[in-house]
């Protein structure tokens, strides 16, 4: 993907791809492997460098994650 306004600060590249991970945090949600953290991932493509955005994760997520797992 490419954005006009994005640009990597490594390498001055400007096209990036977007994915998403999920993680658990500390105290109950980690002992009961419940991932209540969620972030956006950025890398470019040219040098792999990457930067991680924390959003919110929805209750209903929380909820089917923990249902789920």
């Amino acid at each position: 993907m490419q954005h006009e306004n994005w640009k990597c600060p490594k390498c001055d590249n400007t096209s990036y791809e977007a994915g998403e991970m999920r993680a658990s945090g500390s105290g109950l949600a980690s002992m009961f492997d419940f991932e209540d953290r969620k972030f956006t991932s950025v890398s470019c493509t040219r040098c792999h460098y990457t930067e991680f955005y924390r959003v919110d994760a929805s209750s209903l997520h929380q909820v089917f994650d923990l249902l789920t797992s």
